[in-house]
């Protein structure tokens, strides 16, 4: 039997909902909206309200954006013959980071997986497929590096390749600073692979 009001139990269960958090997480989560003054609790239900209504996929690669067009592909200085695949919006903020790809996105928003009853007309694959123009040189396929991202990888890829566009996959490997020996079959056969010359 829980020692809280029923209102903190729902709302504790609410954020126990949310990824990567625990209850206790959520506990501290729903005191430290309780302890908020009302014009503090107010803004943050507003800030919440408004992302939840004014962000929406972007017309073009389906990143998420506040605009018909998000700012990747509105901008003039993006190299607009490649395009970088991924599964998820957080994907493009990653590959962001590392300020060494100008290229265009196109975010599928999701992976094709039977077993979880994702098929590939669930998934942004036509939109991707629609892009594909004669300035389109390259697609990177940048899905995860699990089953049901490398079948989508390959399925895609099969879809493009008769289109005369170069379809080519993130190299994969060992991370920087671990050691061999606690790197597993796949990791290590990926980075044998991807190998380049020095």
């Amino acid at each position: 039997m829980s020692s809280f009001t029923p209102s903190l139990d729902r709302l504790i269960e609410q954020f126990a909902k949310l990824p990567s958090v625990g209850k206790k997480s959520a506990q501290r989560l729903a005191f430290h909206i309780l302890s908020m003054t009302d014009a503090e609790a107010n803004a943050f239900t507003e800030t919440i309200n408004k992302a939840r209504s004014s962000i929406k996929r972007c017309e073009i690669c389906c990143n998420l954006t506040d605009t018909k067009v998000c700012t990747i592909c509105s901008s003039q200085s993006r190299d607009k013959s490649v395009i970088c695949v991924v599964e998820d919006p957080r994907d493009v903020i990653a590959i962001e980071r590392t300020h060494e790809y100008n290229g265009l996105y196109h975010v599928l928003h999701g992976a094709i997986s039977p077993m979880n009853d994702i098929n590939p007309e669930d998934i942004c694959i036509k939109e991707l497929l629609t892009r594909l123009n004669d300035d389109v040189k390259e697609v990177i396929m940048a899905t995860n590096p699990t089953v049901e991202g490398e079948a989508t990888s390959m399925y895609i890829s099969k879809l493009i390749k008769h289109l005369g566009v170069r379809v080519s996959r993130l190299a994969y490997g060992v991370p920087v600073g671990a050691d061999l020996e606690y790197a597993d079959e796949f990791t290590l056969i990926r980075a044998i692979e991807g190998r380049k010359d020095l």
